[in-house]
């Protein structure tokens, strides 16, 4: 299964204007993980949230090891941006820079 492909079956995919392919993992009882959900869309931008801690434990393993690959400490909230850039912790002028803003 594609974690990455697998949130809009689940619902958490957020409509806005595109800026590349936004995906933003946390908690869903984490402060930062919601401060960082509401600054993309405060922003305006299309991206997508995978709260860790409410997949079932096949899932939670899959997503764990994307998470690694960017961000080895394994902590929250981890936004991948394209694939390629993470910004680890609520940064929020690291998110604006990176997504053009």
């Amino acid at each position: 299964m594609d974690i990455l492909n697998q949130k809009s079956e689940k619902g958490n995919h957020i409509s806005g204007v595109d800026k590349g392919k936004i995906v933003m993992y946390g908690l869903s009882t984490c402060v930062w993980c919601k401060r960082t959900k509401k600054l993309l869309t405060d922003l305006g931008v299309e991206y997508d949230y995978v709260f860790v801690d409410k997949l079932d434990k096949a899932e939670e393993n899959e997503t764990l090891d994307i998470i690694k690959r960017f961000n080895p400490s394994i902590s929250f909230p981890t936004t991948i941006i394209n694939g390629e850039k993470a910004i680890v912790g609520f940064k929020e002028k690291q998110i604006k820079e990176a997504l053009g803003f």
